[in-house]
């Protein structure tokens, strides 16, 4: 995947941002990227890499100067992500400004809060295996750090939901079940009810078993009725119908393309 502007520069070698999986082309897609995503360029995004890509593909060596200089420095990280939007001329100067309030407000917030920001921010843009990466981060730290009960429900929660569309519906339901002994939410136990219908291998102990009773049984199963009805109607199934439609010779070739979409959405999800 690439992120393309309206400017393109002779980049011979795009920087690939790992936060999102794209690849960038130009400095203003580079202004674009840190701009709209502040919480995965806080720790550690400028680095040798980026200011080499700065200086040999974007040819703006001046900057890669004054970012090597400032990092040497040891002053204030946040300061090269302003100094990037500021070169570029991509941002206006009030822009930019309150780019770094936002920063300055993620900053001031306690380890535990700024984790699950970004963690859930992750999640938005479907890079749930790095959500996971950043929900057990949470649950790492020492016991005391981890905020309260309802807190530690909600990261339980989250997690659940990534490992989820993950496919990996075991631990899923492992993080639900946790999630629910730290507040009993009836959301949660949906949840955990709708795994085990999706899922009738996932072995729940009986205390969940009997929580699970026949009135919530036939609601879950009434809504992934209409989850399925609702699926029948998605493009990649229409294209797939559209395929058998079609004589055997491009019907093969187009199957070969729609797997190998399939495969790269899969890729992308589990990157």
């Amino acid at each position: 995947m690439s992120l393309i502007l309206c400017r393109q520069e002779p980049v011979k070698h795009p920087f690939y941002f790992e936060g999102l999986g794209v690849r960038l082309f130009s400095s203003q897609e580079l202004c674009y990227a840190i701009y709209n995503n502040p919480l995965l360029v806080m720790d550690q995004f400028v680095d040798q890499n980026l200011i080499r890509f700065i200086r040999e593909d974007l040819d703006m060596a001046f900057l890669a100067a004054r970012l090597e200089k400032w990092q040497q420095s040891g002053e204030e990280p946040d300061e090269l992500l302003a100094m990037i939007l500021h070169e570029c001329d991509y941002y206006t100067a009030s822009e930019v400004s309150r780019f770094q309030q936002g920063l300055a407000a993620y900053r001031r917030m306690p380890a535990p809060e700024f984790l699950k920001a970004k963690a859930d921010y992750l999640f938005s843009r479907k890079q749930y295996g790095k959500a996971v990466a950043e929900y057990g981060r949470i649950l790492d730290l020492p016991k005391g750090d981890r905020m309260d009960d309802a807190f530690q429900s909600k990261i339980y929660n989250n997690l659940g939901a990534a490992y989820a569309r993950l496919f990996m519906t075991d631990k899923a339901c492992q993080a639900y079940q946790k999630s629910f002994d730290l507040v009993k939410n009836g959301d949660v136990l949906k949840r955990i009810c709708h795994l085990a219908q999706w899922n009738p291998g996932l072995v729940l102990n009986e205390r969940f078993q009997a929580l699970l009773t026949d009135e919530l049984k036939e609601e879950c199963q009434r809504e992934k009725e209409s989850a399925q009805a609702l699926a029948a109607q998605a493009d990649s199934l229409q294209e797939l119908e559209q395929l058998f439609q079609k004589d055997p010779i491009k019907r093969f070739q187009g199957a070969g393309e729609l797997i190998r979409k399939w495969k790269q959405e899969y890729r992308n999800i589990m990157s």
